[in-house]
């Protein structure tokens, strides 16, 4: 019996998809934070711009995308969702797809400085 590369996840358990229906790469994407604003980029490859669907929600940032290669009868599908803190400035997202990298730009409110309380570091 041959094992599975990726096993499937309990939703799909027991619905015959293949184990590689769904792109799941953990490291095609770089978040940080420079001149007060998010900088979110993520690598799609092989998508056009038409294909990217990016919204914004409730501080929850979607990014979806589907293209279909009828020459190979293929179809690939990207889906993932990043939270950020209430402190964006909505309105002010911008977006931008080069040569396969799509880059999210989300300000940072005015104001809006990180406010904490410093935990020690036992050792």
């Amino acid at each position: 019996m041959a094992l599975r590369p990726n096993p499937p996840s309990s939703w799909t358990s027991g619905m015959d998809f293949p184990s590689q229906f769904f792109e799941t790469g953990r490291d095609d994407y770089e978040l940080y934070e420079e001149d007060d604003e998010f900088v979110l980029s993520v690598e799609m490859p092989g998508f056009d711009p038409e294909d990217i669907d990016v919204t914004w929600d409730d501080s929850v940032l979607n990014v979806a995308a589907e293209r279909s290669d009828e020459s190979r009868n293929r179809r690939r599908t990207y889906h993932r969702r990043f939270r950020f803190p209430k402190t964006v400035a909505d309105e002010d997202i911008s977006a931008q797809y080069r040569n396969g990298i799509l880059e999210i730009r989300l300000p940072v409110l005015e104001g809006a400085a990180a406010q904490g309380t410093e935990i020690e570091i036992e050792h």
